[in-house]
């Protein structure tokens, strides 16, 4: 589908992405987030998404560009792109949200490792 380069009502485009907001927060796990996405977004666009955020998720962890392209198969643009964006507020809360569950990850198994014993 392509986004038509008319300009759409401005009160219906508010209306619109209010519904999308309201349908991202009211999905309640990971699993109803993985069923409506995959059907709503096709695989081209998840694809992007979530390279997107891995792309993030590298360069805070001090990797190369290059590193990045290789791995992730993207363009010194799009990890250029992704590096300019890493501080608007958007990508912040991101990469914070990210960063929290890779810690919650990490005390969750010392802590299931400390009371095995």
């Amino acid at each position: 589908m392509q986004v038509s380069k008319k300009k759409m009502n401005a009160t219906l485009e508010k209306q619109l992405f209010f519904m999308l907001w309201q349908l991202i927060t009211d999905l309640k796990n990971p699993k109803e987030v993985e069923l409506v996405w995959s059907d709503l977004l096709s695989k081209t666009e998840l694809t992007t998404v979530a390279k997107r955020l891995a792309v993030a998720y590298w360069l805070s962890k001090k990797r190369s560009y290059e590193n990045i392209k290789q791995n992730l198969k993207v363009s010194s643009a799009t990890v250029a792109e992704v590096q300019r964006n890493l501080k608007k507020p958007g990508w912040k809360l991101a990469m914070q949200k990210i960063t929290a569950d890779e810690w919650a990850n990490v005390w969750e198994q010392k802590i299931k490792r400390v009371f095995k014993k």
